[in-house]
């Protein structure tokens, strides 16, 4: 059979990718290069998009390929999505059950948020100046419909435990807040909080996207109710795929808010994710019934938040990147990192920034302030090949497994004095 241009285009560039991706899946060490595309940028900005994994972009190929009905790739074992949720599921110490697929960390929480029935339940919902800044509207808007947010601010890049229990009062219902902050790496005491919280009846929900794979996360340990996290960051995935946890039994008071194709099963079917379609009673030949169609809902997390489809080609590059990520453990990766992270910060510091990450905090995360950053840093990063996140007023480094020091001294050098 001869290839068609096309076909030996994508299979000269499969086999290197392949190759490569298989030689450092076998023995990964930090600074990990090899595992990744080599590329002329200092990529320090893992914490707003973390770079494709060669053995996760083989992954994803392998998808397509099948998609594309290609024979080769048609022949491949299909990858098993209930391991999969197993095994973020042992990354993060929490029961299969308690863990479904979401869209996007969001998503997540806007699902949480239904559950519990806000707005139209009303109640009191406490959350963080460090919570992610983008979801603040939300919770604006909830206090417009009646809802009463309270808001708990910073002080030093820290939120002070003795804020949190002066704000969660007799009639919270939920706290609201990101176990690792993505303005500034700050992270919560979630097990202080979630104490706090459920001595007053009031339930907990994390974002956990800064968390997850990047430093250890308990939820079990912690007691969190909730939480939620995409797999574009640290989990090494891609957008439009994440996974959102609810505690055993929290789920069993809670009313259904959320209907979908994932959720539902015919009776008596499994349990787990595999597909068993709710029994219909309207087409031709089917089971007579007295209703149009007979079904039960899916035990745990599955049953109360499984909804439409997701993005599929990026379950094939999660399953690699919890694979890598159990191959080193989340502590060696959090361990490389502190010294990048100190080495940035004496820099910074030395040049005259105002570091706004709280001493002490053993996240991958960095920030400092900058009066228009960004329209300072753009230009004389981009000439370094230097890529951070660059905000109005602030800039967040973040490294990752492949970095090292020569990068933290390309960042520096690209950097004028504050």
């Amino acid at each position: 059979m001869s290839l068609s241009r096309r076909q030996a285009l994508g299979a000269a560039i499969a086999v290197p990718v392949a190759a490569q991706a298989a030689r450092a899946a076998s023995s990964p060490s930090l600074p990990d290069k090899n595992s990744f595309a080599v590329t002329p940028v200092a990529y320090l900005d893992s914490a707003s998009t973390h770079p494709i994994s060669l053995g996760a972009r083989a992954a994803m190929d392998a998808y397509v390929g099948g998609r594309t009905l290609d024979p080769a790739a048609l022949a491949r074992k299909p990858v098993d999505r209930a391991a999969i949720i197993a095994k973020f599921a042992r990354l993060v110490n929490a029961d299969p059950d308690e863990v479904t697929w979401v869209q996007s960390t969001t998503m997540g929480e806007q699902a949480v948020l239904r559950a519990l029935g806000f707005p139209h339940k009303g109640g009191r919902i406490v959350t963080d100046t460090l919570h992610f800044y983008a979801g603040f509207p939300m919770y604006q808007e909830l206090a417009k419909q009646g809802v009463d947010v309270a808001w708990v601010q910073a002080r030093d890049g820290r939120i002070l435990p003795e804020d949190m229990a002066k704000a969660i009062t007799p009639g919270t219902r939920l706290v609201s807040l990101s176990l690792v902050s993505t303005y500034n790496g700050f992270q919560h005491d979630l097990k202080a909080v979630c104490d706090l919280a459920h001595r007053v009846g009031a339930l907990v929900y994390a974002d956990i996207i800064h968390a997850a794979g990047a430093v250890p996360v308990d939820l079990h340990g912690s007691g969190v109710d909730f939480a939620a996290c995409a797999t574009y960051k640290w989990l090494m995935g891609d957008f439009g795929l994440g996974f959102l946890y609810a505690r055993c039994g929290v789920l069993d008071d809670l009313p259904l808010a959320d209907f979908g194709y994932y959720g539902f099963a015919a009776p008596g079917a499994p349990p787990g994710i595999g597909l068993s379609p709710p029994q219909t009673h309207v087409y031709p030949m089917d089971p007579r019934g007295d209703a149009p169609v007979s079904y039960i809902v899916r035990p745990g997390a599955l049953g109360h938040f499984g909804t439409g489809t997701y993005a599929q080609s990026v379950i094939a590059a999660i399953d690699h990147g919890l694979d890598y990520l159990g191959a080193l453990g989340v502590p060696v990766i959090q361990a490389h990192a502190q010294p990048l992270i100190g080495a940035m910060r004496e820099g910074l510091t030395a040049r005259g920034y105002k570091i706004i990450t709280p001493s002490g905090t053993a996240t991958p995360l960095l920030t400092a302030l900058l009066p228009d950053a960004r329209a300072r840093l753009t230009e004389p990063l981009a000439r370094a090949q230097v890529r951070i996140s660059l905000h109005d007023h602030h800039f967040r480094i973040a490294p990752s497994v492949f970095n090292d020091m020569k990068d933290v001294d390309r960042l520096l050098a690209a950097l004028p004095r504050a």
